[in-house]
């Protein structure tokens, strides 16, 4: 068996990475490489890492010194690349437990261009999902089944007692953490992007990237984690149950989560052109790429925030664009000096250009826009010229996608 290193950022969640190391060493054994790093803890982690690491030759550990947080979106990368030693990465989460055979289900199933994910157990904190399986052995370390988790998972599959596979079957298609990949093919396209830094839809980016490297996908369901979930900073206050014994998550994200799930995602528009898409097993759908440029009259600041992410450019009337970049720059990477143009000064020289008046603008025409890559894709009339799509006069200078340009991450 190859072993495998487990790729685990943790920032002040120590009580749960106890408890997934714990399983780690318990259920897998000691072959295997641990690679973690602190993000800026202040609950205990580093000096809990270091006493570990010193017992423990297969620990390899990393301190990000602070006081700004990095978040996992770059400390994956960091352990990766500058700590693990094993040509099988899993990028793995500090609340996750490690059932008996996961290593086996990895190592039988990974190969050079193959990701490998394993199925989640988890309690009810979520809606269920085709994915993965709700069952409630705790939402804490503190009240946490082990024994019947064990013995569940334990009895052989197809008996009644037992753990059963969702779907009959062994293996499906789709990624989520935790998951494995070879970490020659991981380097190859340039990691995660740190567009998302420090965290949320780095996950659905490289996932596209992947897919779009022709690399498969294979979710095992043999290799299991139990998940208790939400145990990162999306959450202030972790899992809490009613007197009925249900469990609420909804409206209990911190303000730090929201605002930076709100800023990824106005950043992965803006590199893909839609939102995240994925089937019912989590595998990415991808559509099109087009270089797109939207001339919009009569631009407000609000039409201009709602719109910029949607297009390769974006040409409006020049008021609006001192107070825009002041604002909105600080928020992404990309140079939005190259996205938003004043009309009064540059030419449109998209592939596609869209013209529009912002007044009759409305919640409907968006669906036009959220779309509009894939109306695109699906005209199979679709040729050079003018044409209108309601309020949209649509001019298609060149046919060209560039979607492959975004599979390497140029750092």
């Amino acid at each position: 068996m190859k072993p495998i290193s487990f790729i685990q950022p943790s920032r002040n969640n120590l009580k749960y990475l106890k408890w997934s190391y714990n399983s780690i060493r318990k259920n897998l054994g000691y072959k295997h490489e641990i690679c973690w790093a602190d993000d800026f803890s202040d609950d205990g982690t580093w000096e809990w890492m270091q006493e570990i690491a010193e017992k423990d030759p297969n620990v390899k550990i990393h301190r990000n010194e602070g006081p700004t947080r990095l978040g996992h979106t770059i400390l994956y990368d960091t352990l990766i690349n500058d700590y693990a030693t094993n040509d099988i990465v899993m990028i793995y989460h500090a609340d996750m437990y490690a059932c008996p055979g996961l290593d086996e289900e990895i190592n039988r199933l990974i190969e050079p261009g193959v990701v490998v994910s394993a199925t989640r157990i988890e309690p009810p904190l979520h809606p269920d999902g085709p994915e993965k399986v709700l069952m409630d052995f705790g939402i804490e370390p503190e009240e946490f089944k082990e024994q019947e988790l064990l013995s569940w998972v334990s009895e052989p599959i197809g008996t009644s007692e037992g753990y059963q596979p969702k779907h009959k079957l062994l293996t499906t298609e789709g990624i989520f953490a935790p998951w494995a990949i070879m970490k020659e093919d991981f380097q190859s396209i340039g990691g995660h992007d740190p567009l998302y830094a420090p965290q949320s839809k780095e996950d659905s980016d490289i996932f596209n990237r992947f897919l779009l490297n022709g690399y498969k996908f294979v979710q095992t369901w043999k290799g299991l984690v139990y998940h208790m979930t939400c145990r990162g900073s999306r959450f202030a206050d972790g899992a809490k149950r009613n007197p009925n014994g249900e469990v609420f998550m909804k409206n209990r994200e911190t303000d730090e989560w929201l605002k930076q799930n709100h800023k990824s995602t106005r950043n992965f528009i803006r590199k893909w052109g839609h939102f995240v898409k994925h089937d019912a097993f989590l595998k990415p759908i991808v559509p099109p790429k087009y270089d797109v440029g939207f001339v919009v009259n009569n631009c407000t600041y609000e039409n201009l925030y709602e719109l910029e992410p949607w297009c390769s450019t974006i040409y409006v009337y020049g008021e609006n664009l001192p107070h825009y970049f002041e604002q909105e720059q600080p928020n992404t990477l990309i140079d939005l000096w190259d996205r938003v143009k004043d009309i009064n000064l540059d030419e449109p020289t998209n592939d596609i250009i869209v013209e529009f008046d912002a007044k009759e603008f409305t919640p409907e025409q968006f669906n036009y826009i959220g779309s509009l890559s894939e109306i695109l894709a699906n005209d199979e009339e679709l040729e050079e010229g003018e044409f209108e799509l309601g309020i949209f006069k649509v001019t298609i200078n060149k046919i060209k996608t560039y979607e492959e340009e975004l599979i390497k991450c140029e750092r």
